[in-house]
């Protein structure tokens, strides 16, 4: 984009896109956030010294910070001297699953009016998928499913988009704590089965539920790339509209919306519908 200065005078662009930086209380904060998502990418717990060597922040400044969150109940301290992600960090990330599900509405319109078919939006939450948005088709038969609906990630498209890329030990330990079971016979009920599913989820690009999580129904689904929090979002109908041909015509148009509302999100401003 062309771009023109009064003056011949250099720039510094970093300083003109963060002005806000040189305040001690706003870099505090930045470092405060950045110390949590340290702790989130760490499981939720950490030492002082392994939050250091990550930040590059020296110790004195990291026990500030993490004393103040503690104080806040945004991070506690375990008996270890560890410290662990607090429980207010629940309420936070409950209300922002709620506003992602009404910024994402807009897309999931879209994707009902390319396709006919009833579109969502889920969330992995621990072991289990959340859907945190739906947009109904206008189809008299549609799929429906209830907002904050919870189900298991091996019998759903979306639980295959979202598991995708996670390490196979990672899939195999979740598998073993929430089980498998059978919502039809065409439930994928082994391990090696998941896996194999999910390989195909990546040599393709896209995830099916073929009759997995209700006789009848057929779902498409592609992850969101580089979301906030792991998303993906999908489409559901009879499987006698959600066809291999139409699978052909659907899957272009998801994989265009997910791109577009992960750049969206990417925004510091809420997404326009």
């Amino acid at each position: 984009m062309p771009t023109s200065n009064a003056s011949s005078a250099p720039v510094n662009t970093d300083a003109a896109a963060k002005p806000a930086a040189t305040s001690g209380g706003v870099q505090s904060l930045e470092r405060a956030f950045d110390l949590l998502e340290r702790m989130a990418d760490a499981g939720g717990e950490v030492g002082l010294s392994e939050l250091s060597a990550s930040s590059g922040l020296p110790l004195p400044t990291i026990h500030r910070l993490m004393r103040t969150l503690v104080a806040c109940g945004y991070v506690r301290q375990q008996p270890n001297r560890r410290y662990a992600l607090g429980p207010r960090l629940i309420r936070l990330g409950e209300s922002a699953s709620r506003l992602l599900g009404t910024w994402a509405r807009p897309y999931l319109a879209r994707l009902v009016e390319e396709t006919g078919e009833t579109a969502n939006m889920a969330l992995l939450d621990g072991d289990e998928i959340v859907y945190v948005a739906q947009v109904p088709s206008k189809h008299s038969m549609r799929m429906f499913t209830e907002v904050g609906r919870r189900v298991l990630p091996h019998s759903t498209g979306v639980g295959k988009a979202l598991l995708a890329n996670t390490p196979p030990e990672e899939v195999r330990a979740l598998l073993a704590r929430t089980g498998m079971p059978a919502a039809t016979e065409k439930t994928i009920t082994t391990p090696e089965g998941f896996l194999d599913a999910l390989e195909q989820v990546r040599r393709a690009g896209y995830a099916v539920d073929d009759n997995e999580q209700e006789i009848g129904v057929r779902c498409l689904a592609v992850s969101v790339p580089d979301s906030p929090t792991a998303a993906a979002i999908s489409i559901s109908g009879p499987a006698g509209r959600v066809t291999e041909a139409a699978t052909e015509k659907i899957v272009p148009i998801l994989q265009t919306v997910a791109k577009e509302l992960s750049e969206a999100l990417a925004t510091t401003s809420a997404p326009q519908s």
